[in-house]
C-alpha cells in the first residue's frame, strides 16, 4: 500500500513552502507550475529583483492595491519564459485563487488546470473566463495528517 503524500498535496505543500519567501506584508502567496508530474517553475509573490521589498518599505499603494508587488502566478510564468520552458498544458498549484489579471495570464499561458488552496476575492469574471476555456478549476485541502507525513526531526541535527 502506498502511504506516500498525494500528488495535489505534495504540490500545493510546494507552493506554501514557496509563500514563506513573500516579500508582501499583506498576503503570501506562492505557486507552483507543474507539468507531467514534475515541478517546471515557482513563485513568490515579491518585489522586482533589486527594487525595496515591502518588508522593508511598506506596501506601495495604489487604489488598495500594492504595485510593488508581482503576484506569485506571474514570478512562475516569467521563471519559464527566463528559461525557456513552455507553459503549455501545463497546470498551477497556488496557495490563493488568482486574481483577475493573473487568471488571464495564465490562461494565455495554456495553463489547463488551476489548483488552489484557499479562496481570495475570487473574481466572477475570472471565474466566468475559467468556465469559457474550459479549464479545471481544483480546490486543494491540505490536512494535520498531510503535514504529519512529514518527519521534520530527521532533517534537523543536519547530521
Amino acid at each position: 500500500m502506498d502511504t506516500r503524500i498525494k500528488w495535489d498535496q505534495y504540490f500545493m505543500m510546494q507552493a506554501v513552502l514557496l509563500a514563506t519567501r513573500s516579500t508582501c506584508q499583506r498576503l503570501s502567496v506562492g505557486a507552483v507550475i507543474v507539468r507531467d508530474k514534475r515541478i517546471i517553475a515557482g513563485g513568490y509573490n515579491g518585489s522586482v529583483a533589486g527594487d525595496d521589498h515591502c518588508l522593508d518599505e511598506g506596501c506601495y499603494l495604489v487604489d488598495g492595491h500594492c504595485v510593488r508587488t508581482i503576484h506569485a502566478e506571474m514570478n512562475a510564468i516569467l521563471q519559464c519564459a527566463k528559461f525557456g520552458e513552455s507553459t503549455d498544458g501545463a497546470e498551477v498549484y497556488v496557495t490563493d485563487f488568482p486574481c483577475l489579471q493573473c487568471t488571464k495570464m495564465l490562461l494565455q499561458a495554456g495553463i489547463t488546470k488551476i489548483n488552489y488552496l484557499r479562496n481570495y476575492h475570487n473574481d466572477e469574471y475570472a471565474q466566468k473566463l475559467i468556465k469559457l476555456k474550459n479549464i479545471e478549476l481544483n480546490k486543494i485541502k491540505l490536512t494535520q495528517d498531510d503535514v504529519n507525513q512529514i518527519e521534520f526531526d530527521s532533517y534537523l541535527s543536519g547530521e
